[in-house]
């Protein structure tokens, strides 16, 4: 069985592309990488923010579905997203930088033996910064080169994804015995996994909370998380495996930076799995990623009815000179 390789993409969905843009841009000093829309609702916008090089298990992208409304934290949901950075030192220039900022967090904690900085945006969507100190799994990418963050604290990829479910017998035999996790930690009502060659990049954690109520999707929650998987012959060996443990699937599903199959894993908990590459850099030169309206082949017949449907976003950077601070 060709193993998961780690954490691919999360997706979340936002009340605003454009403070989306800033936060990410300017106080997180992640690349907007590609500029699209959502394949299967073209009048909403889809924004991929990643390392340097848009390198896979680095990107969190938005949804800015139109009128939707606030969601609600709660029981079975992807509660949180973790970006990783270099060491405890660059932990500690976060809580500093946050601070300048006024970006609202629960300053400095451990968890697992890691340093993590809990921190919210402007929609009270729930982050983490975690340190890669101690960290010997799955390699981070490459930090933004001309973002605001000074490089030696800069983000570097995607940390554990945090999900909190109702029934957590069933959570830990479903990652267990169908996407092939290991439980290595404990923590009272927490536990982490991990899978592939580990590390903060590879790692699940999945708090067991029957008390809360049930989340709800909305703006300022996760839509989706997504698990790396070498090529489409990786692929289709997930489409083959997850029906015969009885889950309805999308089967395969062509996104044109990567290939995907996605799947309802447990109550309101959806879980993508999408291939390495091909990757962002197809359609645009590194120098201006994301800095254009990127369209799929099968979209480019309807760019004048998008470009119509979605309002401009100026994301030119290429121009631009970021002081790091």
């Amino acid at each position: 069985m060709n193993e998961i390789k780690g954490i691919h993409h999360v997706t979340a969905i936002t009340s605003s592309a454009e403070k989306n843009y800033e936060f990410f841009t300017y106080v997180l000093g992640m690349r907007l990488v590609k500029k699209t829309v959502n394949q299967d609702d073209i009048q909403t916008y889809h924004l991929f923010f990643a390392d340097d090089k848009g390198s896979a298990g680095t990107d969190m992208t938005f949804f800015d579905f139109p009128g939707i409304p606030k969601g609600l934290h709660g029981t079975n949901e992807i509660a949180k997203t973790s970006f990783r950075v270099p060491d405890d030192e660059a932990i500690d220039y976060w809580k500093e930088r946050l601070d300048r900022l006024d970006v609202k967090h629960k300053g400095i904690q451990e968890r697992f033996g890691k340093k993590v900085l809990p921190f919210v945006d402007f929609d009270d969507q729930a982050y983490e910064l975690v340190s890669d100190e101690h960290d010997q799994g799955t390699a981070a990418g490459t930090p933004w080169q001309k973002g605001p963050v000074p490089l030696q604290h800069a983000i570097t990829g995607l940390g554990p994804l945090y999900i909190r479910v109702e029934n957590f017998e069933y959570f830990k035999e479903m990652l267990e015995k169908v996407l092939l996790f290991k439980e290595i930690g404990e923590e009272g009502s927490l536990h982490l996994f991990e899978v592939g060659e580990g590390g903060n990049g590879a790692q699940v954690v999945v708090e067991s909370n029957p008390i809360l109520p049930q989340a709800r999707q909305g703006y300022g929650t996760v839509h989706h998380a997504a698990f790396r998987v070498e090529d489409r012959n990786a692929l289709d060996e997930w489409i083959d495996r997850m029906p015969r443990f009885g889950f309805k699937t999308s089967g395969y599903v062509n996104r044109h930076y990567f290939e995907s199959l996605y799947v309802n894993v447990a109550p309101q908990i959806l879980f993508e799995f999408a291939t390495d590459g091909p990757g962002f850099m197809g359609d645009e030169p590194y120098e201006t990623l994301g800095e254009k309206l990127s369209l799929p082949p099968m979209l480019e017949p309807k760019r004048e009815q998008i470009e119509k449907a979605v309002r401009p976003i100026d994301t030119v950077r290429s121009s631009k000179e970021f002081n790091k601070e």
